[in-house]
């Protein structure tokens, strides 16, 4: 059993190690809290996971349009995927994702137990480890939360029977972060660190904890230790270099028609210009394509990869995607099939959010690449 008993700060604290696809964690879970009878219950989940659990059907809230216009498709797209693997993992054990947490709650409130929400915020999680990775790592990042989503078509028994006893959730977090090292200190040692706070500091004289079995030698290590988790709260601002590069690369642009209109003179100036919109909007179009959008939405994606690239502030993917779920609006069906659609490939693709939201992120990309191939393209006219 992976119980781990603790005696911190005048309080017993036990830890339960769960596989969140786990019917045998799920028990395991039940056990504890009603043999123990704790004053407190500390579940890894924050406000926001806690709130769709109790709420199955607040995505129908959700405001797509308003995900796209505040830029938060990325982020929406990443917690879908890390959803969508839990879920698929747990179709195949046969158990409700998440059953040893639901489990928890249902125990801490017939005990009377009160309960704490010890994780820290996906959002922040999420947001902490974009901001800390590289160019090139931000390019390869949604690819890589792709393959950790297509990798459980491959489940073997075995990887089944392995995942019994481990957090699957946490499989698809250090299956990232293993890719992008970079990230694993803040999707998996950061929230180590903020659970021990939370469970070190709980109220009442007993505390039962349930986390991921991943996150177990992490939070043993902390408790105790004196930390301060406002650092951990804080979303780093755009670093000064990503700021400069974010306007320098379009003056530089701007700069070589300049340059290539006193060298050599309107025609030449003029033939640069339609180069780099021939290619960044072949790019650009080519995205939206792949996701078979709308003709419309490949159309407006390629007319306004020009005029993005050289703007920091607007992206041809949010053109692409507000276009597309103006002409192919979610319909009521979308937003109560969701939970289940992401845990298929077919489905994924064939519900319009996560296709929109998939289709911001492919255009993004692919205009991206653009750029970099219409840079030798229009250097050549010179």
């Amino acid at each position: 059993m992976n119980v781990h008993r603790l005696n911190y700060d005048g309080k017993d604290i036990i830890l339960v190690g769960t596989a969140h696809v786990s019917r045998e964690s799920a028990d395991l879970v039940e056990k504890v809290i009603t043999d123990e009878k704790p004053d407190t219950v500390c579940i890894e989940l924050c406000k926001t996971r806690f709130e769709a659990i109790k709420q199955k059907d607040k995505w129908q809230d959700t405001d797509i349009v308003k995900v796209i216009r505040e830029k938060r498709a990325p982020l929406l797209l990443s917690q879908l995927l890390l959803t969508a693997f839990q879920k698929k993992i747990a179709k195949k054990l046969n158990i409700n994702p998440g059953e040893d947490i639901m489990r928890a709650i249902t125990q801490a409130e017939e005990n009377n137990a009160e309960i704490v929400l010890a994780d820290r915020e996906i959002r922040i999680s999420l947001l902490r480890a974009w901001r800390s990775m590289r160019f090139i790592s931000k390019v390869r990042f949604l690819p890589e939360m792709i393959l950790s989503f297509f990798i459980t078509e491959e489940i073997t028994e075995e990887d089944v029977e392995k995942m019994k006893h481990q957090d699957a959730l946490e499989l698809a977090m250090r299956a990232v972060a293993e890719k992008l090292p970079e990230i694993k200190k803040t999707l998996i040692d950061e929230r180590d660190r903020y659970l021990a706070h939370a469970i070190g500091n709980a109220p009442g004289r007993k505390v039962v904890a349930v986390v991921g079995a991943g996150h177990i030698a992490g939070v043993m290590e902390n408790i105790g230790k004196d930390i301060d988790v406002k650092p951990l709260l804080e979303i780093p601002p755009v670093s000064l270099w990503v700021r400069l590069i974010g306007w320098g690369f379009p003056i530089f642009i701007v700069g070589l028609f300049i340059a290539g209109f006193f060298h050599s003179g309107v025609q030449t100036s003029m033939k640069m210009i339609l180069g780099w919109s021939a290619v960044t909007a072949s790019f650009s179009g080519m995205g939206a394509l792949l996701l078979l959008a709308h003709p419309v939405t490949i159309i407006a994606s390629a007319l306004a990869a020009p005029i993005t690239t050289l703007h920091p502030l607007i992206a041809a993917g949010w053109i692409a995607g507000l276009t597309e779920v103006t002409i192919r609006k979610p319909k009521v069906r979308d937003f109560l099939n969701l939970t289940e659609d992401i845990i298929s490939i077919r489905g994924f693709f064939r519900n319009k959010i996560t296709r929109v939201l998939l289709l911001v992120a492919i255009v993004n990309l692919t205009t991206s690449i653009g750029t970099f191939v219409a840079i030798p393209v229009i250097i050549r006219f010179f």
